[in-house]
Parts: C-alpha cells; structure tokens; sequence
C-alpha cells in the first residue's frame, strides 16, 4: 500500500538543493536521484512524521503528492521527515527524491534591503 502526504492548496512546492553530509547516506540502489528539501505549512506535524515513520517502519514507500507548476499531480518519495513549531504553527521538513531529470537549477541575487518576512520567497505558503 502506498502511503502519501498531499499538499491540498498552495503552489507547487520549492525543492532547495541539499548539501549536507548525512543526506548521501539516504541515497540507496542503483538508481540514484538527487535529495532535495521543502518546507511546508502545516496543522500537525507530529502526525504527518508519524505517517512516515510507519510506512517505513512496514518497510512501506511514503511519497508527496503536489501538483507542479503546470498543475499536474506528481509525486516524490520522501526520503526524511521532521517538524518544527513556530509560532505560526507547525513547519513539516521533507526530504525527497527526485530524479535527475527532473532537477531544475534557478539562480538568482536576493536584495536584503527593504524586504520584510511577508514578502520573503522562502517562506512557506502551504496547507496540508
């Protein structure tokens, strides 16, 4: 049985690239892809990284389900989970897997001056 947490409102989600060192030990198998992080919006973490637990601890994939900026349903498998509280609410960490192909690279310069927390592009915009 596949398990999935859906993103049910809000836009696709922003995958940023992962450069720590215990994340290579997530990649498994012939078939590597490239572990990617988001950052979600969500009323409870604590269930949604039990979910994940559970399917792996049945040895079970748990993928997330989002719809990308076409607006086609995808889905990635999670590789890690955690939360965080804050004081907006709960923040759900996933780590996924992406392939290759599907690796898109945006660069740009981010102007500090004047911006506020509400007008930040990392800040996530999610319900879950």
């Amino acid at each position: 049985m596949d398990d999935k947490i859906t993103i049910i409102e809000g836009p696709p989600p922003t995958f940023e690239a992962v450069n720590e060192g215990w994340v290579l030990g997530l990649n498994e198998g012939s078939n590597l892809g490239d572990i990617v992080v988001t950052r979600l919006r969500t009323f409870n973490g604590p269930a949604l990284v039990e979910r994940c637990h559970r399917a792996w601890r049945n040895r079970q994939p748990i993928n997330l389900e989002f719809r990308n900026a076409d607006g086609l349903q995808q889905q990635a498998p999670i590789v890690a989970a955690r939360y965080v509280e804050t004081d907006e609410g709960h923040l759900l960490i996933l780590w996924i897997r992406v392939s290759n192909d599907e690796v898109q690279v945006e660069l740009g310069y981010e102007d500090d001056l004047g911006d506020s927390d509400e007008d930040d592009p990392d800040r996530p915009d999610w319900t879950l």
